[in-house]
């Protein structure tokens, strides 16, 4: 099985439409018959989100994953076709995914708790790509579990563009926050008070550094939506 990860960009997003792909727009989608589902979108309770950076214009507005049996299948051109009327731009990416910590399982179609912070990871070019993916995965990870206040925290790496005109970027990352954490920097990094926040940001900060996720990434504010489990029993 594979995962493919689509991005939708547009100027605005507002409730009516980030709730109109989640219950109009996903059930079309699993309709192709996709194997797993899910949809985050940047809505009202988290899109004024502290820790927002854009790069892009139009922004990120929403993540679609899907599971397949086939990155170049039907079912993911077709998902492309009904996502691609639904904004400016989209663009799909093949991923293998990394799951450091588990998010919790909801019932199909329930609202994660919390805030989920997705983030677009560039390698920049004075790092190859063993070193790159060695500084993100084996040293950064721990750093960031141990610094912020995350109960969930899924990487996935970039195997290669399926749009064409797609953003080059190296990975796509989630993690989940408790919900005080769109505007409460103490409750993102789970720190007790100003010293411990200061101590947590400089040692999140350094680890970023190493690899690059300091410059040029944007981070996507979300809710997570999972409407079908690859790996639900039965």
């Amino acid at each position: 099985m594979e995962k493919v990860m689509i991005t939708l960009r547009s100027p605005a997003a507002d409730d009516i439409w980030c709730t109109r792909l989640r219950t109009e727009v996903a059930p079309r989608l699993s309709e192709l018959g996709v194997p797993g589902l899910s949809v985050n979108v940047r809505d009202a309770p988290v899109r004024d989100s502290l820790m927002t950076l854009t790069t892009l214009d139009p922004p990120v507005v929403a993540v679609v994953s899907v599971w397949t049996q086939q990155s170049y299948g039907a079912d993911i051109r077709g998902a492309i076709d009904v996502l691609s009327a639904e904004c400016d731009a989209v663009a799909a990416y093949l991923v293998t995914e990394s799951v450091p910590l588990p998010p919790p399982v909801t019932e199909p179609g329930e609202r994660t708790e919390g805030l989920a912070n997705i983030a677009l990871l560039r390698r920049p070019d004075d790092l190859d790509e063993s070193t790159w993916r060695t500084r993100w995965q084996l040293s950064h990870t721990p750093v960031a579990i141990a610094t912020q206040a995350t109960f969930g925290y899924v990487q996935n790496t970039v195997v290669r563009p399926l749009t064409d005109g797609a953003p080059v970027i190296a990975a796509i990352v989630e993690e989940l926050f408790p919900l005080a954490a769109v505007s409460d920097l103490h409750a993102f990094f789970g720190a007790a008070d100003d010293a411990d926040l200061t101590d947590r940001m400089q040692r999140m900060l350094a680890s970023t550094e190493s690899f690059g996720a300091n410059r040029d990434i944007d981070t996507v504010p979300t809710s997570r939506y999972v409407m079908r489990s690859p790996f639900a029993a039965g």
